[in-house]
């Protein structure tokens, strides 16, 4: 393991976001789902591609908050621009990916501290 200091930290920016549209991208290499994201009015919408389908569908997403990485260079996967990285972590068995949400009523943008 590697560790980084404290101010190498704040510089991930880590937002709280609502997926407002989600749908499968069939085109992925590996099973994905395509989210776009809303970030509030300061950041705006972001899209992501997630391997999420082992626990997710499509339409269960919707309105769902999720937190993401906002501040990473943006990557092409397959034909698709993923802006923004989704957090998630793997599930018992470590063949899925759970979502990381936040537990209690968050306002959309807010950071990570």
């Amino acid at each position: 393991m590697s560790f980084i200091d404290f101010n190498t930290f704040q510089n991930v920016d880590i937002r709280v976001g609502e997926i407002i549209k989600a749908e499968t991208y069939p085109e992925a290499k590996k099973p994905a789902l395509k989210l776009w994201i809303n970030f509030g009015q300061h950041i705006g919408e972001k899209k992501s591609s997630a391997q999420i389908t082992d626990h997710y569908k499509p339409n269960e997403l919707i309105g769902k908050k999720i937190l993401a990485v906002i501040n990473l260079k943006p990557r092409q996967i397959g034909n698709f621009i993923s802006e923004v990285l989704v957090l998630g972590v793997p599930d018992m068995k470590e063949e899925g990916v759970f979502l990381v949400i936040p537990d209690n009523e968050t306002k959309i943008g807010s950071r990570l501290y």
